[in-house]
């Protein structure tokens, strides 16, 4: 029975797409970027798990505290955001050393951070070119929110692998049409920024995988073993996970924000103002003031909207009140009832996803 079981894990572990040979990764999973929010302990956990781990760079480049790095260095706010993220890169390539974990950095476009981004970009670039560790593992550039176009011949000379987010077709036709090596398709039940449009990633992944020729990975609503089977079964050759990934022990988001994903259910909610546009919160009275203020008009209610959002952001890393508090997450907290490792989490996606390939066929009948 023992051998029946190693090999059973054995044959799990051969879950591979081109996701995972484009990478060199064990498990075909992307962990989210989810700026604004540090993510230097997540990415070195799902990376060390044998996913692909993504830094925040906004959440380094603009820091609500001292990155894990720099937590020693009493003169960290006085750092460009070049140089905090080619801190934390240093930090994160000694961490991820010994499993040789694979990892990127997510630098939204969106023009409110202007130079930052172009400092965020060369912080990663230069940090490849000049430490052969680091090169071997930053692999890949996950760029959102934003126009590509602008940043194509800088990205590509990085010699890293482009991904871009992408919430439609067209934008993935600009995607491909600028250069990047992969899109990563959205949908809106997804958490944090979302499309204006509502599409969903049940229509939008199919579309995203039949309008290009490029690999696609699905974001927005995935969580576990059967959701990465359903995205390879409509084209996808991996999932990105954001919500999920704060629900676990390893990661660098507060407790009340873990506890409010075990607590929500899958009408959970909605979406307001944000920074970038709208975004989808978990729902509480600040997520309503900032839904009410979308409803009445995006343009009309940006400028109180993005000053709720900016206390609620704040109020995380003090407040005990989930009311005083803003929590970005999507539709599939609803779904999250346990707080796993990273590792752990990881695994089991991989196993139950072989369990639903396999037992496929057998819902299948004959005519």
């Amino acid at each position: 029975m023992a051998r029946k079981d190693n090999q059973t894990k054995r044959e799990i572990k051969m879950l591979k797409t081109t996701l995972s040979d484009m990478l060199g990764i064990q498990y075909p999973i992307v962990q989210g970027g989810m700026a604004p929010w540090a993510t230097e302990r997540l990415c070195v956990a799902v990376s060390n798990a044998g996913a692909l781990g993504l830094i925040s760079s906004i959440g380094v480049g603009m820091p609500q505290a001292a990155p894990v790095a720099l937590a020693d260095d009493p003169n960290w706010k006085d750092k460009s955001p070049y140089e905090l993220l080619r801190a934390v890169l240093q930090w994160a390539t000694k961490q991820t050393a010994e499993k040789q974990g694979i990892f990127g950095v997510n630098i939204p476009l969106a023009e409110e951070f202007g130079e930052v981004v172009e400092g965020l970009l060369k912080a990663s670039i230069d940090a490849r070119k000049e430490n052969e560790d680091t090169a071997n593992r930053l692999k890949v550039i996950v760029t959102s929110a934003g126009n590509p176009a602008p940043w194509a011949r800088l990205i590509k000379d990085s010699g890293a692998l482009w991904f871009h987010v992408v919430p439609s077709v067209a934008h993935a036709l600009k995607a491909e049409q600028a250069g990047a090596d992969l899109v990563i398709a959205s949908g809106r039940e997804g958490g944090g920024h979302v499309a204006f449009e509502p599409v969903h990633s049940m229509v939008l992944l199919p579309a995203v995988v039949n309008a290009i020729s490029l690999p696609v990975v699905a974001a927005g609503g995935f969580c576990d073993g059967s959701t990465l089977a359903a995205a390879l079964s409509m084209g996808a050759v991996g999932i990105q996970m954001g919500t999920r990934f704060i629900a676990t022990e390893d990661g660098d988001f507060p407790e009340i924000w873990r506890q409010k994903i075990l607590t929500s259910n899958e009408r959970g909610s909605h979406v307001g103002i944000s920074v970038f546009g709208p975004a989808r919160y978990l729902k509480n009275k600040i997520s309503q003031q900032l839904h009410e203020l979308y409803n009445k008009g995006f343009l009309e209610g940006y400028k109180e909207g993005t000053r709720i959002e900016g206390h609620g952001m704040r109020q995380l890393s003090t407040s005990t009140d989930p009311d005083e508090c803003v929590f970005l997450g999507g539709e599939v907290a609803g779904r999250i009832e346990q707080l796993p490792t990273v590792s752990a989490l990881i695994e089991e996606i991989s196993n139950e996803a072989e369990t639903v390939i396999r037992r496929l066929p057998k819902l299948v009948t004959e005519a």
